[in-house]
């Protein structure tokens, strides 16, 4: 069984019907924190998901500007009842088509309790952004857990970049796979401007991450290249 963990907010209008719809062909249910939305956000979760089971937890005071808080409070509504397998996914994260078929053969294994996969940051809809200081993909990051009871799970106590799972997953046996993520949260300007204010705003010494990077967000012609599945 696969679980579809998520937080959202104010995603009506973005890419959580593309998110939701691709997932749908694999997992069996789901757990969304929708953080004190004011758009149809939940409505639309509750529409695309009403054929399997789901839960909603709708935030009335939002925990965005608290991310280690809000993670926390999602992994404490996905696990509640004990789940077997977690998919960690944002509102603007798509796996490739072929995850579809496989994510079969990794959830049935028993060695591993975390795969981690490759994020490829979209500048549009069809090329992601690959310079000194975009990177992300030539890297592995964890997106599906089978849980594991007892376990002494902890998160990062960070405002920003908290990490979706707990910060020490990695105790547990582990692997990479080569399945690929699509993320299309840099693909429009206006979110790419948006999410630049946001950690000049929070973060403006860049102590939580790169100030490098949160200035390069902004660049008029970076570098990119055509995806290909």
């Amino acid at each position: 069984m696969l679980r579809l963990s998520m937080v959202v907010k104010n995603e009506e209008h973005r890419y959580l019907k593309r998110v939701l719809e691709s997932a749908l062909r694999y997992i069996d249910d789901a757990v969304i924190i929708d953080d004190a939305s004011d758009d149809g956000t939940a409505a639309l979760c509750r529409e695309i998901l009403k054929g399997i089971p789901h839960r909603i937890i709708e935030n009335r005071v939002s925990k965005f500007q608290n991310e280690w808080e809000l993670r926390t409070q999602q992994w404490d509504e996905t696990v509640k009842d004990d789940p077997d397998w977690m998919l960690f996914l944002d509102a603007d994260e798509i796996f490739e088509e072929s995850f579809a078929e496989g994510v079969k053969a990794l959830t049935e294994q028993e060695e591993y309790y975390l795969y981690s996969f490759r994020l490829y940051d979209f500048w549009d809809e069809a090329h992601y952004r690959e310079d000194a200081l975009w990177q992300a993909h030539q890297f592995y990051r964890p997106f599906l857990l089978r849980y594991a009871k007892g376990f002494p799970y902890e998160f990062k106590k960070s405002s920003q970049h908290c990490g979706r799972m707990p910060s020490n997953v990695f105790q547990q046996p582990n692997a990479l796979s080569d399945y690929r993520v699509k993320h299309y949260g840099w693909a429009r300007e206006d979110d790419r401007l948006a999410k630049y204010n946001r950690y000049m705003a929070l973060d403006p010494n860049g102590a939580d991450g790169s100030l490098l990077q949160y200035l390069s967000i902004l660049d008029k012609e970076p570098a990119l290249i055509k995806w290909e599945e």
